[in-house]
């Protein structure tokens, strides 16, 4: 049995649903499809709008896991949730969940948020440490505060509070990976005008004073690839055509110590708008959200513009800046169709089902190679 944070779904090996409720230390269980709910006329539940999960990468069991859910119980929310938490519970590609991505100091950290369309709700977190369930986390700030985001301990605070488990995100592999970096000079890291030279050596640093004080030199972090960022970005549309969006990842590789990066952003990570579509974002973070690529495709998208172009359009404005960038960007209308368009990568996959469909398919996206 999967138990994930304060009042999320889960799903136990006989395929029932209950709710996982807790006060403070005391956990108890509740039936989350009440015999009245379960009576409830099918018509009510018929399909009007096709519905739909969709996630970045091949990640296709959090696609799964997404889909069975709005099966049981209709909401795009609940798709988003769950079939993030299967990404973060299986820590997809290393890059998602605990055990991956250790910052400066060899603590993994998470950055999650999720994004409702009808009421154009927002829950994230930021830097959240010694908490696995970071997806959840982020429904627990939009369900039980007026907030949008919390970050770093007092995300923590606020997830022990709401009965989350606290527990170490360090594993042996991530322990592993950060001696290595450290044995290696601490290359590469993410630091520019300090001394000693970050180039060859580790910190601590002290900031070289700038001759132009003004302008620093838009870089991209060259390091950022899909083989250390893939951040799974995640949209549902349900049968009463409810569209919801997020996100969760542990982040950048060797990140300084209380870096968030674009995956908790909203319109930079995930962004939604109910009528029109949402669209999430992987890659390169910082230079990313500089952008609001998400909420910029989905504004193309109100005006006409098709999936694939709003995509490649939003894409296009980050590479005139900085073509050296890594990263991609996925977008879905309400009616289901997709595009996405991606940038110094090899290709790029997404998976997805709808109700026409019998199984998660997998759509590869030939990329652009900006880097110069």
């Amino acid at each position: 049995m999967f138990v994930f944070g304060r009042n999320s779904i889960i799903f136990n090996q006989t395929g029932s649903t209950d709710i996982y409720a807790s006060n403070r230390n005391q956990f108890k269980f509740q039936d989350a499809i009440s015999k009245t709910k379960s009576n409830v006329n099918k018509a009510q539940v018929e399909d009007s709008f096709q519905e739909l999960v969709i996630n970045t990468w091949s990640f296709s069991n959090a696609t799964k896991a997404g889909w069975n859910v709005l099966q049981k119980t209709h909401s795009a929310l609940d798709a988003v949730e769950i079939g993030c938490m299967q990404c973060e519970i299986e820590q997809c590609d290393g890059t998602v969940g605990y055990g991956g991505s250790p910052d400066e100091t060899g603590e993994t950290t998470l950055d999650a948020m999720i994004m409702d369309g009808p009421t154009h709700d927002v829950g994230a977190v930021g830097d959240l440490r010694r908490v696995k369930q970071a997806i959840s986390v982020a429904r627990a700030v939009m369900t039980h505060t007026t907030h949008t985001m919390l970050v770093g301990d007092a995300a923590t605070s606020f997830a022990l509070e709401m009965g989350f488990p606290e527990s170490n995100l360090t594993t042996m592999k991530s322990r592993q990976i950060y001696e290595n970096w450290r044995g290696a000079n601490c290359q590469p890291n993410f630091h520019r005008n300090v001394t000693p030279d970050p180039k060859k050596f580790c910190g601590p640093y002290k900031p070289i004073p700038s001759r132009n004080t003004d302008r620093v030199e838009a870089t991209a972090n060259k390091y950022i690839s899909k083989d250390n960022h893939d951040t799974i970005g995640m949209i549902a549309i349900d049968s009463k055509g409810r569209i919801a969006g997020g996100t969760s990842t542990n982040g950048a590789n060797h990140k300084v110590p209380g870096r968030v990066g674009d995956s908790p952003i909203t319109g930079a990570g995930a962004y939604v708008e109910q009528g029109v579509g949402g669209a999430v974002s992987t890659g390169d973070g910082d230079v990313m959200m500089r952008f609001v690529p998400s909420f910029h495709a989905v504004m193309l998208m109100s005006s006409g513009m098709k999936p694939d172009a709003a995509a490649k359009t939003a894409v296009a404005k980050i590479i005139n800046k900085y073509p050296q960038f890594s990263g991609a960007l996925l977008a879905v209308d309400m009616n289901g169709n997709m595009g996405a368009a991606c940038n110094n990568i090899d290709g790029f996959p997404y998976t997805y089902r709808t109700s026409k469909d019998s199984e998660v398919k997998t759509v590869t996206v030939k990329c652009s190679h900006s880097n110069s």
